[in-house]
């Protein structure tokens, strides 16, 4: 059998627990493959992952035995409901830590998003929510968790972090990750933190908006700081951007409970369209790494990069709002695969076109899929 393109992820999900009984099994859970390679040709639910195998039967059986031919689509998604998602997420980041270095500096944006077309039997919305880890520069899932039903992402981020490779990295999160313990656990895994604060941080939140209402009345006359501006033109609209970043936190009400805060930052938002007011908006940032408003900038704008890339391809390229698996752990673990694929179609590089265009590319052209799959194989460079 000729070398597979597949090595590198057969070895790193070989650790996979199989739920079944060893007498039932007819299909090795390398047939895992089949579903990775009909999720990058555009397959979407479980009959469509099933007719790629027999589509594609011959093609699959130069790099994985089939003795039994191409699982049905009852037994696909029998077989993933029952895979334990934890052990799949692991075996994923295993896989992308073997084939991925993080650069000093890199940042990580941390966020969640809803499966909101998994929808169970008599329940009215989703409650299958996935916290995943971004690497900003290089487009790059490095890792996910399922937050627990009963929970929330509080849970869930430390968990995912507890696993990364942090050293050197610069991670954002969102104000529902604002909390001590996850500050805590970002600076034990030797990196720095960037928290969007809110109202839920009380006397410190209260705190942080009046020094800055202050500095911003005065012109932060006397007051030692570091600016940065951006202006974006767009859609009719121009966005005038104005960052700062203050290191005085020795006095800010609650500072000493923050691991290594060194600095505060503030983010105002002007927005002018023809027609219409401006509108004006502030936000406010706890900060491990010293006053710098351009890497203070680059770090906010980065996190957004995980909505505008990642979520939105997902809901786009692979149209995930819409899908409706969600019998036992399916959605978590498709939701996995589709992070495997989402990776390799955006580190493949030649085809000059968007994600939903490069899978029907990889169902017309088995060259090409190859060529994705390649990805895995060679490695990914690190920013």
């Amino acid at each position: 059998m000729t070398s597979s393109p597949f090595a590198s992820i057969i070895e790193h999900f070989s650790d996979l627990d199989d739920p079944r009984a060893a007498h039932r099994i007819e299909y090795s859970l390398e047939d895992i493959i089949i579903t990775l390679c009909a999720v990058l040709c555009g397959a979407d639910n479980w009959v469509e992952v099933a007719n790629y195998g027999r589509s594609k039967a011959q093609w699959l059986k130069q790099w994985i035995a089939l003795p039994n031919g191409v699982p049905s689509h009852d037994t696909f998604e029998w077989v993933f409901a029952r895979l334990k998602p934890q052990q799949l997420q692991q075996c994923f980041l295993n896989w992308t830590q073997a084939i991925y270095q993080l650069s000093a500096g890199e940042l990580i944006a941390i966020d969640g998003k809803t499966l909101r077309g998994a929808i169970a039997p008599g329940e009215q919305c989703s409650l299958i929510h996935m916290v995943s880890a971004w690497a900003s520069h290089n487009r790059l899932v490095l890792g996910q968790r399922t937050v627990d039903e009963k929970s929330n992402e509080i849970t869930a981020i430390p968990e995912l972090l507890k696993v990364l490779e942090l050293e050197g990295a610069l991670v954002s999160i969102d104000a529902m990750g604002c909390q001590t313990a996850i500050a805590e656990t970002i600076i034990e895994g030797q990196g720095d933190y960037v928290l969007a604060l809110k109202g839920n941080q009380g006397d410190l939140y209260n705190d942080v908006v009046q020094l800055f209402d202050h500095a911003c009345q005065t012109q932060f006359q006397g007051i030692e700081h570091d600016s940065y501006q951006t202006v974006e033109k767009g859609h009719g609209r121009i966005e005038h951007r104005t960052y700062w970043t203050m290191g005085q936190t020795d006095y800010l009400l609650g500072a000493e409970r923050w691991a290594q805060l060194k600095s505060i930052g503030c983010v105002e938002s002007c927005r002018r369209q023809p027609g219409h007011p401006g509108t004006l908006q502030r936000r406010y940032y706890l900060l491990s790494i010293e006053s710098d408003a351009q890497r203070f900038a680059d770090a906010v704008r980065s996190h957004w990069g995980i909505e505008n890339q990642l979520h939105w391809i997902l809901d786009v390229g692979f149209r995930e709002d819409k899908l409706r698996a969600c019998q036992g752990c399916s959605a978590q673990n498709l939701s996995v695969i589709r992070h495997i694929a989402a990776n390799l179609l955006q580190q493949e590089s030649t085809a000059k076109c968007g994600v939903k265009a490069k899978r029907l590319k990889a169902g017309w052209d088995d060259n090409y899929l190859v060529k994705i799959l390649s990805v895995a194989a060679k490695g990914i460079p690190s920013s």
